[in-house]
């Protein structure tokens, strides 16, 4: 990626046929949607990429069982369609955990499960009327053929036991076993971010959209703020996207078209709390858990924690920085306290997080109660266009469906290649030479989370054996990647690596209390970009009010 003053010059006072406003996983899909079309492109983000809704989901790419209960087919299908793509195109990133459902003590399996996991199988096929079967027995090459999991199967005490030894104490008697996918959320969406510039596509964060400028009475460009400078600065553009997310409510021209026909956004909080493995285990799989008025939430393995979650409270607070709730925390430590018969508390969290998706609620009163995790597209009478709703498993589809929309109103002939555009390149072994004191916990994190560019890291830490140390004692992060943030990620703050581009913030946030914990990482953001030692002092000095701010540490943050 450009640096920041690079993507500065090459920005502003310039003219673009695309201009997407949102460095979130929808807005960086639509610049990779548009630049491989041969559009031209550039994207602003006012925070820091990933900031919102796509760096706090639940860091799954999933089909999403639970909306068959709404009898939502079609979004399902969609979404199981889509995980099986994103496997074939980020297979470095993007990777099948097993999920089970297991039955304790007397209890007996939920036959209607049983129903709903048969659907999940049949709209996971790859292609309507076609079974797995017939597919792996054909020897042709098959464009159409992506990861698509085994059929789900009842497992008995001893493979589950196997699978999930923790819940031995449980007296589990079976369980529904079926596939699932992961991801991270932040990387998925820098990779994305960094394909799109491949294919031409310039892209600023710390730039915030204060105006949409019209000419000829359509929306025919922006001006916006950059962060560091002040500056405003104005940008020509024949297209413009709001992909916003929760707040696509925020950037509107003023002349819409009927307000009934705007759909609104009807924000949902969604807590969830990381805890140490050595206290709760899920070994290798993930376990579907109740939770009360027949709710269930997961506990699934994450960057060597176990992440639990999710709520889904509608939430009517301030959606820029909405964080962890404690009614929410105790409702999830509960949960799994119950289930798997442990008694933890808000001390043994290593970490927590909130996000707000952008559930659609049409406006017409009278459909008030329509709500849906639906993606929707809509245009105002000026032309721009607004992409929201839906789910980081659709993104791809979110964006097909934008770009259309801008191909079929200027007549082009363009059509969409994202299924078939790779999202990064996996690591090969001659990438991952490990310099001294770089453990295969490292070698293994960085092989997934920068597939074939973990060798620029390495390279780093071969160079200057000072960047070859933990950011955190005991975990595999290293300080070279908050040189690779800085020098290539436009990482701007300590926050921005801790939170984002190495996760830690989430996974070991008591041991990032104050400034010292994270003045290494200050110090080597500075060497990259110029910091004097007052600046690196202030930055560092300045994450312990983001962590309290984002919430991560309910053990020592008010909530």
């Amino acid at each position: 990626m450009l640096s920041r003053p690079a993507a500065i010059e090459a920005i502003a006072g310039q003219s673009f046929e695309v201009f997407v406003i949102g460095g979130g996983i929808t807005g960086a899909g639509v610049a990779l949607d548009a630049a491989s079309r041969g559009y031209s492109v550039a994207l602003l983000e006012r925070g820091d990429y990933a900031i919102g809704t796509s760096s706090r989901s639940s860091k799954m790419v999933h089909g999403g069982l639970r909306y068959l209960q709404n009898l939502d087919l079609g979004l399902v299908r969609e979404a199981l369609l889509e995980r099986q793509l994103m496997v074939q195109l980020a297979p470095h990133l993007v990777y099948p955990t097993p999920f089970v459902v297991p039955a304790l003590g007397d209890e007996r399996r939920d036959r209607r499960l049983g129903i709903g996991l048969n659907m999940y199988d049949v709209m996971a096929t790859t292609r309507v009327g076609r079974s797995r079967r017939e597919m792996r027995s054909s020897k042709e090459e098959d464009e159409d053929f992506y990861w698509s999991p085994d059929r789900h199967r009842t497992i008995d005490r001893d493979e589950l036991l196997e699978l999930t030894p923790s819940l031995e104490p449980r007296d589990p008697k079976n369980a529904y076993l079926f596939y699932d996918c992961q991801t991270d959320d932040v990387r998925l969406t820098l990779t994305i971010l960094g394909e799109a510039e491949r294919f031409g596509a310039v892209m600023l964060n710390g730039a915030e959209v204060t105006e949409v400028l019209e000419r000829d009475g359509r929306a025919g460009g922006v001006a916006f703020v950059e962060a560091e400078s002040g500056e405003r600065m104005e940008v020509v553009a024949e297209n413009v996207v709001n992909a916003t997310g929760v707040f696509a409510d925020r950037i509107r021209p003023e002349e819409v078209i009927e307000e009934e026909d705007v759909p609104r956004i009807s924000p949902s909080r969604g807590t969830h709390v990381l805890i140490d493995r050595d206290a709760l285990s899920t070994g290798a799989a993930a376990c579907i858990v109740p939770a009360g008025e027949a709710r269930q939430i997961f506990a699934l393995p994450w960057y060597g924690r176990t992440l639990v979650g999710t709520t889904d409270n509608d939430f009517e607070g301030d959606i820029d920085d909405p964080r962890p709730a404690e009614d929410d925390i105790a409702y999830l430590l509960d949960a799994v306290n119950e289930f798997f018969g442990v008694s933890l508390g808000e001390s043994d969290l290593v970490g927590a997080y909130a996000g707000v998706r952008p559930l659609i609620a049409t406006g017409d009163p009278k459909k008030s109660v329509d709500i849906s995790r639906k993606a929707e597209l809509y245009e105002t009478s000026s032309g721009m266009l607004t992409i929201t709703g839906g789910k980081l498993t659709t993104w791809r589809r979110m964006a097909k469906q934008t770009v259309d929309r801008l191909v079929e109103r200027e007549g082009r002939e363009a059509s969409c290649h994202t299924a078939e555009i790779p999202l990064g390149m996996e690591a090969r072994p001659e990438d991952m030479e490990a310099p001294d004191g770089v453990g295969e916990e490292s070698l293994a994190q960085l092989a997934f989370r920068y597939g074939h560019a973990a060798r620029e890291v390495l390279a780093l830490a071969r160079q200057d054996p000072k960047l070859a140390a933990p950011i955190v004692s005991g975990r595999p992060d290293l300080l070279a990647e908050a040189v690779v943030a800085a020098r290539h990620e436009q990482a701007r703050s300590v926050a921005d690596v801790i939170l984002r581009r190495t996760r830690l913030g989430l996974l070991a946030a008591p041991q990032l209390r104050d400034a010292d914990s994270v003045r290494a990482v200050a110090a080597a953001m500075g060497a990259e970009l110029g910091w004097n030692r007052r600046r690196i002092k202030r930055e560092a000095e300045a994450w312990p009010a983001a962590a309290s701010e984002a919430g991560i540490d309910p053990a020592r943050s008010p909530t």
